[in-house]
């Protein structure tokens, strides 16, 4: 995220707190009531001042703060956040050590597999001294691309060197993964990104639901809660990438999509958007950040 250094409340109608970057209408991020003590506040930063400047504006509104130290993209690298960070101990340090002498909420971290498992377990233990409650750790390496395994066993040396809780991550695609790699590793709970953005539903023991329907599903949700469009757009656009092909008229038509409306249009929700947007007002919080 871009990390924010100004935040001024006021009121507008709509059913979530929205987090504004100031003088445009770009959502940073958004959240409700409803979710407040279970969402987890991930942000990439490369500055433990302006990292503790972000987490205040938002602290009040979520459960924990997480840095991520795993994302191997370039934006994230190149801006000297994500994985750049796993060769920085020192910098882990300040940024992890500033946030927990400062913030109320509990603060945890994110990183990847280093270049040998002993490395991984080094810093891992580095972490752990300074008092995070938990560490999720991705089981590839900052040159591994999606498509290689994850290194579940190397997740495992992790689990076995710490005494807090390890949440493991990578190739959780169907149900039955969650207790495979947590009984591969010993991780005491598990992290989901691509499978869970695929098929939400993946959460289900009963299995899961047809990714059309649970298209439309999430588009009903991110109406409901006013969801940012350009992450609505990404994540159907995703899903639909993943499950068929965008050069297809329904991607085409979602890329020029602008809103929501145009979104419940293509997809025969117009008359929930508009029972949705006749409600009523609900009275919360709009923050606007730098």
């Amino acid at each position: 995220m871009r990390t924010p250094t100004q935040c001024s409340p006021s009121t507008v109608a709509s059913g979530t707190s929205e987090f504004v970057e100031k003088g445009t209408d770009n959502v940073v991020f958004s959240t409700c009531d409803e979710e407040k003590s279970r969402v987890v506040f991930q942000m990439g930063t490369s500055d433990a001042v302006r990292a503790l400047k972000a987490s205040e504006i938002v602290c009040n509104d979520v459960a924990t703060i997480d840095i991520n130290m795993g994302c191997p993209k370039a934006f994230s690298i190149q801006g000297g956040m994500g994985a750049a960070l796993l060769s920085k101990p020192e910098l882990i340090h300040d940024i992890l050590a500033t946030l927990k002498r400062n913030l109320d909420v509990p603060v945890t971290c994110k990183i990847r597999l280093l270049k040998s498992p002993a490395d991984t377990v080094e810093l891992a233990r580095r972490i752990e001294k300074l008092g995070v409650p938990a560490l999720a750790v991705h089981g590839r390496k900052i040159a591994d691309r999606p498509r290689d395994p994850a290194k579940w066993d190397e997740i495992a040396d992790v689990v076995a060197a710490l005494s807090i809780p390890v949440i493991a991550n990578g190739d959780v695609l169907e149900y039955d993964d969650f207790s495979r790699i947590k009984t591969a590793t010993g991780a005491a709970s598990v992290m989901v990104a691509r499978g869970a953005m695929w098929n939400a539903s993946i959460f289900s023991p009963k299995g899961k639901s047809h990714w059309e329907d649970v298209k439309k599903k999430y588009l009903r949700k991110s109406i409901l809660w006013n969801n940012d469009v350009k992450s609505t757009k990404y994540t159907i656009k995703e899903m639909i990438a993943h499950h068929s092909c965008l050069e297809l008229p329904e991607g085409k038509s979602i890329n020029k999509a602008d809103t929501l409306e145009d979104l419940a249009r293509l997809y025969d929700l117009e008359d929930y958007f508009w029972t949705v947007k006749n409600i009523g007002p609900l009275t919360h919080n709009l923050n606007h950040v730098l």
